[in-house]
């Protein structure tokens, strides 16, 4: 992003933050899990929207039948059982009659080539264009989502048709403006000139069998794979996806069992072990935290955090700090750049190697530059999404030798 266009969405969410006052900036509970409430409509009425609407009928993996035609399906933590014509809390999940159908297989509403640092992910492949993906829906229901528009959104509102038409009028080779394949997303990969591939934006797990055909053939291809992740996913579908998967960002949102239910309408326990299969599975991983004021700014709980990450997935994966700003649901003060001090202090007092500050604009202060841990010189200087220094040889600190955990090339 150019930096005027930071200093424009900087500025403006400091004007909405005060224009909200104190009163908007009070939790409501309930708000994060209302918007994961889908209501149920009839079969004839979900079949011929589909149609009208151009939807998948993709049968979906990881669930099971129960009786009296209803289903359960085992992709997330939510296990969701469904009658006939329901969907699930994702909004793109469906039983019509008796079988799992995925909505969204081949129905992306974002496709653009996108710096691989804008994931965040500092450690993989530095400078590197990254081919991002997204289809709409999410398995949480965070109140300061800053992709609702998408991400709370049902299929039949997403405008696959455009996203893909788009896509159509510059690469003729596209076979429909309604669905795109796994074999065309390599193929627009490969003609944005793009060294991998990011399921990202909204929650990549709701789209779970797109993903690992896209991820499959990627590894057949040469193309690296990231999975940009709120991390809400059972271990079986994890770990056969992590058989095909390069890297992963996880937003780590708090550090409490309140903050996820009150915030984000969901539990920390599912992330955590997402975390471990991550780090059992050797798929390198960076964890964003998104600072919330008054929600998961307490030093302790920053603490018990990082001493959490130290003792159960070691000290060499990059943590990323974020700075909120108002949006969605949750329109209260951005994060102080102090606030966003402190937490790295306290990250880097525990032990963790690379700590980063996101979503910080005004001042430059080295914030996102990688520094070696044995000689604390600078191996990666980064200007927004820019590389302006990589001293980095192999997988070693030019300077001492050290070795630099992550994926180089």
């Amino acid at each position: 992003m150019p930096g005027g266009d930071k200093l424009i969405i900087f500025a403006f969410a400091a004007a909405v933050s005060l224009m909200a006052g104190a009163v908007m900036a009070r939790i409501i509970p309930s708000l994060a899990q209302e918007e994961l409430t889908q209501p149920q409509i009839d079969l004839k009425a979900l079949l011929t929207m589909v149609k009208e609407k151009k939807l998948s009928l993709k049968e979906a993996l990881y669930y099971e039948r129960k009786e009296d035609g209803k289903v359960q399906c085992n992709l997330c933590p939510w296990k969701c059982v469904l009658k006939n014509g329901e969907r699930g809390k994702c909004r793109v999940r469906v039983n019509i009659e008796g079988k799992l159908r995925a909505l969204t297989y081949g129905k992306p509403v974002a496709l653009r080539p996108d710096p691989i640092e804008k994931k965040p992910l500092f450690h993989v492949i530095p400078g590197a264009r990254s081919f991002s993906l997204s289809t709409v829906g999410c398995n949480l229901g965070c109140i300061f989502c800053q992709n609702y528009q998408t991400s709370q959104a049902s299929p039949e509102e997403g405008g696959h048709e455009l996203v893909i038409g788009l896509e159509k009028e510059r690469y003729p080779w596209i076979e429909s403006a309604d669905s795109l394949s796994p074999e065309e997303v390599i193929e627009l990969c490969k003609a944005t000139k793009c060294e991998s591939i990011a399921l990202t934006y909204t929650e990549p797990t709701v789209f779970f069998e797109y993903m690992l055909d896209i991820c499959k053939l990627a590894r057949k291809e040469g193309i690296k794979t990231l999975w940009i992740t709120c991390g809400y996913i059972e271990p079986a579908p994890l770990r056969e996806l992590c058989k095909y998967l390069d890297a992963a960002n996880v937003d780590l949102k708090g550090f409490s069992e309140k903050f996820y239910q009150d915030y984000c309408g969901a539990h920390l326990d599912p992330v955590l072990t997402c975390l471990k299969i991550l780090k059992e599975e050797k798929v390198w991983f960076e964890i964003t935290n998104l600072v919330v004021p008054q929600g998961n700014d307490d030093p302790q709980m920053i603490r018990d955090m990082c001493v959490w990450i130290r003792d159960n997935l070691g000290v060499e994966y990059p943590l990323h700090f974020s700075r909120f700003y108002p949006d969605y649901k949750l329109l209260r003060e951005f994060t102080p750049l102090s606030t966003l001090l402190q937490a790295r202090k306290i990250a880097k007092e525990v032990g963790i190697k690379y700590v980063y500050i996101g979503n910080v604009f005004e001042v430059e202060i080295g914030q996102e530059d990688t520094i070696c841990p044995n000689c604390a010189r600078t191996l990666i200087r980064r200007h927004g999404y820019s590389i302006v220094e990589n001293n980095i040889e192999g997988s070693a600190c030019k300077f001492c030798k050290t070795p630099i955990s992550g994926i180089w090339k």
